[in-house]
């Protein structure tokens, strides 16, 4: 019967002694931290070099896609999904819809705002740095659409990323997205 009570004081010391430390917020906070850590699980970054098929030479710089890698460009039809410009293009080419790589079609604004990717160039074979951009405030053109992801990083590195109409900040605030150019910025290092 002494050893119950010894057991039930020390038990019972040891409660008072962890409510006087801990209370009920306390214990709230914690577990909302817990969950709000949980949720942002997800966000964590992530290392797709496997799935985009990057060698260790490559590692280096995400989007710069070669022959090795599976992305396959040519140098000679700037209006096919496969020109070496157009590695990381998520959209409609403007070189077919009335612009050209490098300049909207009439009655589109250029966005002030672009993506980025590494393209390998096979007919000097160097590799440079193309900034996306869209062209904006015209309806979607419908020719020479091309989904190319090589090198594209999920929405959390958004200057990678080509899922995300970048018409906000156009001219007259229009988002209506039309098509994509892809001039070059330089070479690639």
């Amino acid at each position: 019967m002494k050893d119950n009570k010894r057991f039930d004081s020390t038990i019972e010391k040891l409660a008072r002694t962890t409510a006087n430390y801990t209370g009920r917020r306390s214990f709230i906070g914690k577990v909302g931290m817990f969950l709000a850590g949980s949720a942002l699980l997800p966000l964590l970054p992530v290392d797709r070099r496997a799935r985009l098929g990057l060698g260790e030479a490559q590692a280096a710089s995400v989007g710069n896609m070669t022959r090795e890698g599976g992305w396959k460009p040519q140098d000679t039809d700037p209006q096919a999904c496969d020109y070496w410009r157009h590695c990381s293009i998520d959209g409609q080419v403007c070189d077919c819809n009335g612009g050209s790589l490098t300049s909207c079609p009439p009655g589109s604004t250029l966005s002030p705002s672009s993506w980025v990717a590494s393209c390998y160039n096979p007919g000097d074979g160097q590799t440079y740095l193309i900034a996306y951009r869209d062209c904006c405030g015209k309806q979607t053109a419908t020719r020479c659409g091309c989904f190319n992801t090589h090198g594209e990083l999920p929405v959390y590195r958004p200057e990678f990323n080509n899922d995300i109409v970048w018409c906000f900040g156009a001219e007259n605030d229009d988002m209506t997205y039309h098509c994509t150019i892809s001039p070059v910025v330089g070479k690639a290092s």
